[in-house]
């Protein structure tokens, strides 16, 4: 590959650190064989739950050429949203720190336009797609493929200096661009996840996550009433889980990002275990106006709200 496919690359990342990104790979769009297996071996054990879109597309899933005609390169890239600070009282019910500020799909999905625009004013012809968690692409698997980290025994990518609270994005395009290589597992002997989550959605082994069991799951992707096989194991969490990313030693490292829009609503971080418990559509539609909690919409927190148990609750 010529020096202008490296020229084009490394101006590439440049434009992505400037746009707020912060670490850049490149795959070569290929079919995903060995994923491709797990992905089945996985839907055949039902781990996905409800998630039936997770069976949906599968060839497209595997294989990024179906997605995007003539691909050559599969560009992932990290955001980082680790908080500057954590909601403040103990005892109240918590939501994941991805969730505190703005929905990160249509923030980041307006950068990778950006960046998508900008590769087409240098380049000429490129064609090419931008996903952010909305298609079926295996972001995860590509960022490890391009060496952004690796999958740890929860299941989350890891880098070994920045931990594992990013968000994954990709370019798909049909321009082929100098590769990068996966780099270890550093998991080791290390099994602080599989031992903290509550419900067991880690098999002992690690590597291998039962969604249908994962507290994120049960509070965000779960329409139905949560089982009360899980009452007593929520541990507060009333939006999603970060407690498998809370005990990773890797996340010593991560260091609060600086996207504006991640920033939460001002009264979200000092609500008070009462203040949850009574809060009232319009607290929620002002409070969460912009943000991915209103995926589970008002009644969806509500209902996650009265199940778990928080101290003080009878």
């Amino acid at each position: 590959m010529g020096d202008r496919a490296n020229s084009v690359k490394r101006l590439f990342i440049d434009k992505a650190l400037e746009l707020g990104f912060d670490m850049v790979g490149v795959s070569k769009a290929e079919k995903l064989d060995e994923e491709a297996r797990q992905l089945e071996s996985w839907l055949n054990k039902n781990h996905q739950g409800q998630m039936g879109w997770m069976a949906n597309h599968f060839d497209k899933r595997v294989d990024p050429r179906l997605l995007v005609p003539g691909a050559k390169s599969v560009i992932s890239l990290l955001y980082n949203y680790f908080p500057k600070e954590e909601q403040h009282e103990e005892d109240t019910p918590k939501i994941a720190r991805y969730a505190y500020g703005e929905d990160y799909h249509f923030v980041i999905k307006k950068k990778l336009k950006t960046l998508l625009q900008w590769l087409q004013d240098e380049v000429g012809q490129v064609s090419g797609r931008c996903f952010v968690d909305s298609a079926p692409v295996m972001e995860r698997q590509w960022a490890e493929r391009s060496g952004l980290g690796w999958l740890g025994k929860n299941t989350l990518l890891i880098h070994p200096r920045k931990g594992s609270y990013f968000f994954l994005a990709e370019l798909i395009i049909d321009l082929e661009l100098p590769v990068d290589h996966p780099i270890k597992d550093y998991c080791g002997t290390c099994t602080r996840c599989i031992d903290a989550c509550p419900t067991d959605a880690i098999s002992q082994e690690g590597y291998l996550l039962d969604a249908s069991k994962c507290i994120s799951y049960l509070t965000i992707e779960l329409k139905d009433e949560i089982p009360e096989a899980f009452q007593d194991k929520m541990e507060g969490w009333a939006f999603g889980c970060d407690i498998c990313q809370e005990v990773c030693p890797w996340n010593r490292f991560s260091t609060p990002h600086k996207e504006p829009a991640f920033d939460p609503h001002p009264d979200l971080l000092s609500m008070k275990e009462h203040e949850w418990h009574e809060i009232t559509e319009e607290v929620f539609n002002i409070i969460f106006k912009k943000s991915a909690v209103k995926r589970t919409k008002y009644s969806g927190l509500k209902r996650n709200l009265a199940f778990i148990k928080t101290k003080g609750q009878p």
